[in-house]
């Protein structure tokens, strides 16, 4: 094996590290696989689910293996329980379901889409996110969620 001299070694390595970098880049700016830039806030959603219930819906975009989407999953649960009525909640595990995050054009897991009851997106929230946060982020939306034992102890 030939071994360069050293002051040619010297030269190439700022144009080794400047190409480790730009496919660096490369890889960073498009993200993970089946994640493109989503629709903007206000769309309407096509999903007939949506609409059909009537209800506001938080619909978690995630993955059964990723640690902060196993994080959202007691919040989702809970969720799911004490708001039963008043809003829907839906997990879809993005890694078992390919189409899913090109269709709703997620860029990062877990991802939080919060739709009015007609079905049109209002928001949309990367990362985890609380429950005391979900529920603030509906009342700043202008939607007044009513906890599931709220509603009946009112009408006793």
């Amino acid at each position: 094996m030939q071994q360069l001299p050293l002051t040619t070694y010297r030269a190439e390595k700022p144009r080794v590290i400047l190409e480790a970098l730009v496919v660096l880049l490369l890889i960073v700016s498009m993200g993970p696989p089946g994640c493109q830039k989503g629709p903007e806030p206000g769309q309407q959603n096509t999903s007939p689910s949506a609409a059909s219930a009537g209800l506001p819906r938080l619909l978690d975009l995630g993955a059964g293996k990723c640690i902060p989407c196993r994080m959202m999953a007691p919040v989702l649960e809970e969720l799911k329980a004490e708001y039963a009525g008043s809003m829907e909640v839906v997990f879809i595990d993005v890694w078992q379901n390919k189409g899913v995050g090109e269709k709703y054009g997620i860029q990062t897991i877990p991802c939080q889409i919060f739709y009015d009851a007609s079905g049109k997106e209002l928001f949309r929230h990367e990362g985890f996110f609380s429950k005391e946060d979900i529920l603030s982020k509906w009342k700043e939306l202008g939607v007044n969620l009513q906890p599931k034992g709220a509603a009946q102890s009112s009408k006793t």
